[in-house]
């Protein structure tokens, strides 16, 4: 065949084509779109899946046929067909902060315009978990310096411990451009936990503590290679408050301001590192003096993805030279499906506690606890 005609062959195959793919996407009908999209993709050479973005790795590999869905289904980033001269648009196949093909960092965070699921809409922060716990000892009596003694109370070491957490991004793109291939973001999120007396009628199951804490921090992109395939991805900056929202001498309170940053392996080991430093407060407003002493100047959280199903993760707290702070060992398995044949946001999560300020009226009170419950993560 002249070469004339066969640049008229490969430029009718592409206009055929072209425009059997519309009329799969003028289809209103969604079971009729994908069988209409399914039939075309037969047709075609087989796809090869591009990285989410070329600045964020995909967080695993897809099969060809979850390449074309992919290909079909999402208008986004660009994939190149085999076919000569056709395009298909591609973006996240599940939306945005909740696209499998980013790394969980990337997702957590919303690093990038893929990853992105826009302001205020709320989001899960810390896992969302009721459990049972027991303890070494419980604190029946909580005291601070300076403070007046609070009564004896006979708490058992066995109760219910209560967490909520959620936040939201106030803001995007202070400092990244529309153009660029990172997205900074600013969020405001709020953490409450409670230690519920749930089997201790004899003095009506009272809430033993709750603390409150609201924060604000802004997150900067990064993707910078490191030695042994990490990458460092973000670092940030924030400012927090925590109390508990009782009156002396039960009250407890105190604010910092803290650095933070974060790396990843190939989506499957993850480490964070945040330092803090305490705003002064008079000593006749102090209500916890010294409490960075016992929780520690900075923390250092490791995390495993054993699998799809299973988390491994570890933190430490402490101050250099002070002796004290804290270790804390977590396990977190999925259960059940979720929407659509996805991830389940359901875990079973056990978690081994031992040191200091495993609560804030227990900041000064060493203790070891073991938990189990169900969380709710979501990410």
């Amino acid at each position: 065949m002249t070469p004339w005609l066969t640049a008229q062959a490969q430029t009718a195959t592409a206009s055929m084509d072209e425009k059997a793919w519309r009329q799969c996407a003028a289809t209103t009908d969604n079971a009729s779109r994908l069988a209409c999209f399914d039939a075309w993709a037969r047709q075609q050479q087989p796809l090869t899946p591009p990285p989410a973005t070329g600045w964020s790795a995909p967080a695993a590999s897809a099969s060809a046929d979850a390449a074309v869905t992919a290909a079909l289904a999402t208008p986004s980033l660009p994939a190149a067909d085999s076919t000569p001269g056709l395009v298909l648009p591609v973006t996240p196949t599940n939306g945005g902060c909740r696209d499998p093909r980013y790394s969980e960092l990337s997702r957590y965070y919303e690093l990038e315009p893929g990853s992105d699921c826009g302001t205020f809409s709320f989001r899960g922060y810390r896992p969302v978990t009721v459990s049972a716990v027991t303890a070494n000892s419980v604190n029946q009596q909580p005291s601070s310096p300076g403070k007046q003694d609070s009564l004896y109370q006979p708490y058992k070491t066995e109760e219910m411990r209560v967490q909520l957490s959620v936040r939201t991004k106030v803001a995007q793109g202070l400092l990244t451009g529309s153009t660029s291939p990172g997205k900074d973001s600013l969020w405001f999120g709020y953490t409450q936990q409670s230690y519920w007396q749930l089997f201790s009628p004899a003095i009506s199951r009272p809430f033993r503590n709750t603390d409150h804490e609201p924060e604000i921090f802004y997150v900067y992109p990064t993707d910078a290679r490191l030695p042994l395939g990490w990458r460092w991805r973000y670092s940030g900056i924030g400012l927090a408050h925590q109390s508990n929202g009782q009156s002396d001498p039960l009250s407890r309170s105190w604010n910092r301001w803290y650095l933070m940053t974060g790396f990843e392996l190939d989506n499957r080991w993850q480490l964070h590192a945040k330092a803090w430093q305490r705003i002064r407060e008079s000593a006749s407003n102090d209500d916890n003096p010294r409490i960075q002493d016992y929780l520690g100047r900075g923390e250092v959280r490791l995390g495993w993805n054993i699998d799809a199903q299973n988390y491994l993760g570890f933190t430490a707290r402490g101050s250099l030279g002070q002796g004290r702070g804290s270790a804390r060992v977590e396990w977190l398995r999925t259960l059940g499906e979720g929407w659509n044949g996805g991830k389940s946001n359901l875990r079973l999560h056990l978690q081994l506690f031992s040191g200091y300020g495993d609560s804030l009226i227990d900041y000064n009170y060493k203790r070891t606890v073991f938990s189990v419950g169900l969380s709710l993560l979501d990410f």
